[in-house]
């Protein structure tokens, strides 16, 4: 059988931990920390932390696919001084990374989502760049490399209010990535290089954790069971639930969305004590959000039938 994966330590399991992270106590140490927003399957990630073994490394990854490879990259390497996360980076940047903590942000060749209705989900946005900005300690940079001319001045576009300057070059082959290896190929040679540094401080403060209420109800019927969704400011979509009369327990599986964060999860109805209670499924790795309080105010509704 293959291996996956050599080890999980250098996981950083973000929504179950202490937030906002704390580096020195992730890396045992007190060092300039650089973070790479969708580092695909660490071929820079780890070979930048190889170079510079004085300093932290932190990878953040939408794939558990590309998680999976770098974890890989990073074991036979022998490297302690890489942490990887797996998530979207706007939440992680948000709620988990504390502001003025990071020495350098960097983004290789991200998507330039090239259809304007796809515009939404490009990064570095007017407003991830204040908050990358926030998350920078003062001196620190941003760096992006793409293939994608109109990104690329699209991105220009939104420095304004942004607390950087700018320093913009097309610049030849240099970082061996996958994607960089793929437009070589097909002949692109030249590619377009950005460095922010941080002039100013935006602040963006870290985002708190909801306190969250959970419920315990008097009734609660299987057969006649069924929350209702929820569309107004967030989004709350039920779908199938789960009964096992012998344990006396429900599970339903609920999907929340709410600004840049989306979360799917578990609820659970479970009997206790003469009652029902009502709660985040254990495990789930819930982050506390007015988006999750609805789904768990929702489910007590429908127990009230």
């Amino acid at each position: 059988m293959r291996a996956y994966y050599r080890s999980l330590k250098p996981l950083v399991l973000w929504r179950d931990a202490e937030r906002p992270l704390c580096w020195a106590r992730l890396f045992g140490r007190v060092a300039p920390v650089e973070l790479e927003i969708g580092f695909g399957s660490g071929d820079y990630l780890v070979a930048r932390a190889q170079q510079h073994p004085e300093r932290d490394f932190v990878g953040i990854e939408v794939e558990w696919e590309g998680v999976q490879r770098a974890l890989r990259r990073i074991a036979a390497a022998g490297l302690t001084n890489v942490r990887v996360l797996l998530g979207d980076a706007r939440p992680i940047l948000r709620r988990a990374i504390a502001p003025e903590s990071l020495a350098r942000v960097y983004t290789l060749f991200p998507c330039p989502w090239p259809k304007k209705h796809h515009h939404k989900h490009r990064l570095l946005t007017q407003t991830q760049l204040q908050l990358i900005n926030s998350r920078l300690q003062a001196g620190g940079a941003c760096y992006l490399l793409t293939d994608h001319a109109e990104y690329f001045q699209w991105v220009l576009g939104n420095l304004t209010d942004t607390g950087f300057t700018a320093y913009a070059r097309t610049v030849p082959p240099q970082v061996g990535t996958k994607y960089e290896r793929k437009w070589l190929a097909e002949g692109q040679s030249r590619f377009y290089e950005l460095t922010l540094t941080k002039v100013q401080h935006c602040p963006v403060p870290l985002l708190e954790d909801v306190p969250m209420e959970t419920y315990r109800v008097q009734q609660f019927d299987p057969a006649r069971f069924q929350p209702a969704d929820v569309d107004e400011g967030v989004h709350v979509v039920f779908k199938e639930t789960r009964y096992d009369p012998a344990r006396q327990i429900a599970m339903t599986r609920v999907v929340v969305v709410e600004d840049d964060l989306t979360q799917h999860f578990w609820i659970e109805v479970v009997r206790e004590g003469g009652e029902w209670r009502i709660r985040p499924a254990p495990g789930c790795g819930v982050v506390p959000t007015v988006g999750v309080q609805r789904a768990l105010d929702a489910v007590r509704e429908a127990c009230a039938g």
